[in-house]
């Protein structure tokens, strides 16, 4: 799992890159930020951004360009203040942090991102000893999705859960919840669709069942920040489809990226509004 996230992590950063320079967005000389926030990423974001700067040498050098910068983040926290001071034109953002910073950064939908096993499509609560929902209520829920309340509140559970419904089990890490589970020191766990894979390969693993899961969430969103020229961006979004085709189709392969689309935002309609309903 290490090792392929960090493939795909770089490949998405590459590949948005590259299209950013195609588009148009900067002359010969400049250079085109962009960021990749892919929270409860697997993998040191440090490693992951070695990745990243050696191939955006590469596809700049490919491309005819100076220089194209791509920043690989796992946190929110750290990625505002790389907005803060890069003021980047394109990303890829895990859903909950792109509804959270949509209005404040004048962030518009343009494309999709969907890559293999990259989590956050469907969230499941697990358990070993109960059989149902009802029964995880008021009882030990281990979940390291938990820093993102009104996400998993308004968006996840959308009406039939809340974090405040348990006594949350605060873990880091996605392993570290699963093994909290198995353990049981914890008897419910909130988990992601790339986590529910991951569970039949831990010892125990098999004995955690679901007990509920979240309707089918849209892929991570490729977005144009505000700061994006308005003629780039259409030219980016344009260009999103022939990304993983030809040459670039074995690229996306090897990297576990099973396509990158152009969107009209209309797959994230219903996530945006439940963010937006209180």
């Amino acid at each position: 799992m290490h090792t392929r996230t960090l493939s795909v992590v770089a490949a998405l950063a590459i590949t948005t890159s590259g299209l950013a320079l195609v588009a148009g967005d900067a002359a010969a000389g400049d250079e085109v930020p962009v960021l990749i926030l892919k929270e409860q990423g697997v993998g040191s974001a440090a490693t992951a951004q070695g990745y990243v700067d050696s191939l955006m040498v590469h596809l700049a050098r490919a491309n005819g360009w100076s220089a194209a910068k791509g920043a690989y983040h796992t946190k929110r926290a750290a990625a505002k203040t790389y907005i803060e001071a890069a003021k980047p034109h394109y990303g890829i953002m895990s859903l909950g942090a792109f509804l959270a910073m949509r209005g404040a950064l004048g962030l518009q939908i343009v494309g999709e991102a969907e890559i293999e096993g990259g989590g956050g499509l469907q969230y499941y609560v697990v358990s070993k000893t109960h059989r149902d929902l009802a029964a995880c209520k008021g009882k030990t829920l281990a979940t390291n999705h938990g820093g993102d309340a009104p996400f998993i509140d308004d968006v996840v559970g959308n009406g039939a859960l809340t974090l405040g419904d348990f006594t949350v089990v605060t873990t880091t890490r996605p392993v570290q919840t699963l093994k909290k589970v198995i353990s049981g020191e914890a008897e419910c766990a909130l988990i992601d669709d790339a986590q529910m894979g991951e569970l039949a390969n831990l010892t125990g693993g098999a004995d955690v069942h679901p007990v509920w899961l979240s309707a089918t969430l849209p892929p991570m969103p490729i977005v144009a920040f505000g700061s994006a020229p308005k003629d780039g961006v259409k030219a980016f979004k344009a260009a999103l489809a022939s990304v993983c085709t030809g040459e670039g189709g074995k690229a996306c392969a090897a990297a576990g990226i099973k396509a990158l689309r152009s969107s009209d935002g209309a797959a994230y309609e219903a996530a945006i509004a439940a963010s937006t309903a209180k």
